[in-house]
């Protein structure tokens, strides 16, 4: 059955067509999501198993259920500012957004529950109390910028907290998670303060400053690692000297006894390496993506290029989820991660992920 004929029923008089649906939650934009939680998960030493890939339907469910209550929250200004929004369309009933939303909470806090128990329910119910608070109260407010930054750290923490066998506490947990969370959340509070300014346009130092700490995130992301693996592989190289049984005689030349604990070290060395290559590349295009979008808007702040900038902003982030998941020593999760990101990409051309 094609989509524009696809119907969803909410009681006995409306009837909601799926694509409608897709826009009124962002759908493409919950691509986002899922690496929020495995960043959490891997920096914090959580196993990338049942219990930490179900915690990722949850925060899809709430990041859904917010852009439901966002529409309803915003039924009269985007009347104005944008009438092709499924509610101020009249496609959506604005209490049908309502009810979308409350059910999409609803659905997340239940699957958080069956998913990792009284460790996600912890995280998720705060994150459900921030989305709402955020689209009934507090997005008119100064403090709009750092609820929602915090929206995407408690994402974070969530795959950091996920119960499993060999798995951290949870205090241990958290700070290990403490830098991933909060480039996201840095990377949250840029989208921000370019997202106040989608109607009207930017003053021009709007993007220039969240060009700029764009790219430190990415700096912070990359730079690290390539001094971890350095001192991985000297530490590496000292620990093999006493295994090896190197011995200097009077010519000055050492002798090799053993060479299996050079394997160890090579195999090492190949690892760093890879994880400090998919770091990098994930950092790049992490730059490649959201930060020529934010050029872009520097050059000419107009409207529309502010609008692509937090859209790029909203998909480009998983690039740098990417990047801090292969910097926790994952890179082939992290890869995976990469290889959704164009995919997303040609989704939100469809549908609009802001």
């Amino acid at each position: 059955m094609k989509d524009r004929k696809a119907v969803v029923r909410f009681g006995s008089r409306s009837a909601v067509r799926l694509t409608d649906l897709a826009q009124l939650v962002r759908a493409p934009a919950a691509l986002s999501v899922p690496g929020d939680v495995i960043a959490g998960a891997t920096a914090a030493g959580r196993p990338l198993g049942a219990r930490t890939f179900g915690v990722i339907g949850p925060s899809v469910c709430l990041y859904w259920a917010g852009m439901a209550l966002n529409d309803y929250a915003d039924a009269t200004v985007d009347s104005v500012e944008r009438p092709e929004r499924p509610v101020p369309s009249g496609r959506i009933p604005r209490r049908t957004a309502l009810a979308v939303a409350g059910g999409l909470t609803a659905a997340g806090l239940g699957l958080a529950a069956v998913a990792g128990g009284r460790r996600s329910v912890g995280a998720a119910l705060p994150l459900a109390g921030l989305i709402w608070a955020y689209d009934l109260k507090l997005k008119s407010t100064s403090a709009r910028g750092v609820v929602m930054a915090g929206a995407r750290v408690l994402d974070v923490l969530a795959g950091a907290v996920v119960p499993g066998a060999g798995a951290e506490s949870v205090g241990v947990a958290l700070r290990r998670a403490a830098v991933p969370a909060g480039l996201v959340g840095v990377h949250t509070g840029t989208l921000m303060a370019l997202s106040r300014h989608e109607i009207g346009g930017a003053p021009v130092r709007v993007p220039v400053g969240t060009l700029a700490v764009s790219a430190a995130a990415a700096i912070a992301t990359a730079v690290p690692v390539a001094r971890v693996a350095t001192g991985s592989a000297e530490k590496g190289r000292q620990a093999s000297a006493a295994p090896l049984g190197l011995v200097a005689p009077r010519g000055g030349a050492a002798i090799r006894h053993s060479p299996a604990p050079l394997r160890g070290v090579a195999v090492a060395a190949r690892s760093d390496g890879l994880r400090t290559a998919v770091t990098t590349a994930g950092a790049l295009a992490y730059l490649g993506s959201y930060g020529a979008a934010q050029v872009r808007a520097v050059q000419k702040p107009s409207a529309e290029n502010v609008r692509r900038a937090v859209g790029a902003g909203i998909i480009g982030l998983m690039p740098l989820q990417a990047a801090l998941t292969a910097r926790a020593g994952a890179p082939a999760v992290a890869a995976a991660l990469g290889v959704v990101h164009p995919l997303a990409r040609r989704r939100a051309r469809r549908i609009s992920p802001t």
